[in-house]
């Protein structure tokens, strides 16, 4: 004999579920958070603070290349490296690939040629220090120079437009490598991050949205490395063209 269900029982189960579906789904998506965010080494700044440079060459004229030498240059200066990470794309003679500015001075003019490769990926963007210290990513389109910009690195693509991921980077590519970049934190702080493994572009630019980042900046990727004692990550193989360091004031 089949038995009538009454239909408000079927609501009562419908509700008990969810009630005890809910927790579930939200232990998972932490978890998941928590799984995605434990791939990224960051690092945030404020430029107000602490001084945050752009690294080509030393006083002679000679290309740094490595973090022991931009360590050592820093401390010639007495002053402390705490950070240190590559700074954008570069060509073979480890010269800047796009508009490079150090100290006011602009060294490499604005790239806006077509080609193949991250950095050619429309839109690229400039990250920038004003002279107020002030930081700033914007598309290479919208980029304006004057002389009151102290430091500027040309790179790309965009991970963030106007809090928006780049629209030609696809949610579960296979397509992974170590990344790093540069976002615009709320308050006017930095935050840099570096994958600690492969990871698509897309997660890696879903990382500086979930911050709250406005714009970010894809600075390179395969050669990325950083420099971060206090998380007791100390990278000294590679070489890079221009390098960022943040140090104490």
């Amino acid at each position: 004999m089949k038995v009538k269900e009454h239909p408000g029982f079927r609501r009562k189960t419908l509700f008990l579920s969810g009630v005890f579906l809910i927790p579930f789904l939200l232990i998972a998506f932490t978890i998941l958070n928590k799984t995605n965010d434990d791939l990224i080494l960051s690092f945030t700044v404020d430029p107000q603070k602490q001084k945050v440079q752009l690294y080509w060459k030393n006083d002679k004229g000679q290309i740094l290349n490595t973090f022991a030498n931009l360590k050592q240059f820093v401390e010639s200066k007495n002053r402390t490296l705490l950070f240190a990470m590559n700074g954008g794309m570069f060509l073979q003679d480890f010269s800047p690939l796009g508009l490079y500015i150090e100290n006011g001075i602009k060294l490499k003019s604005l790239n806006k040629r077509e080609g193949k490769g991250n950095f050619y990926l429309r839109p690229n963007g400039v990250f920038y220090l004003s002279g107020n210290n002030i930081p700033k990513i914007c598309k290479t389109q919208d980029f304006i120079y004057n002389d009151k910009i102290k430091y500027a690195t040309q790179s790309g693509p965009m991970l963030v437009i106007d809090g928006i991921i780049h629209t030609e980077f696809k949610k579960g590519s296979t397509y992974l490598k170590v990344r790093n970049g540069v976002g615009i934190l709320p308050g006017n702080k930095i935050v840099f991050a570096m994958s600690k493994k492969g990871i698509n572009l897309y997660d890696f630019a879903k990382f500086f949205q979930r911050l709250g980042c406005k714009n970010a900046l894809y600075l390179d990727g395969f050669v990325s490395r950083t420099y971060l004692p206090e998380k007791n990550w100390i990278q000294t193989d590679g070489k890079f063209g221009v390098m960022i360091g943040v140090t104490s004031k």
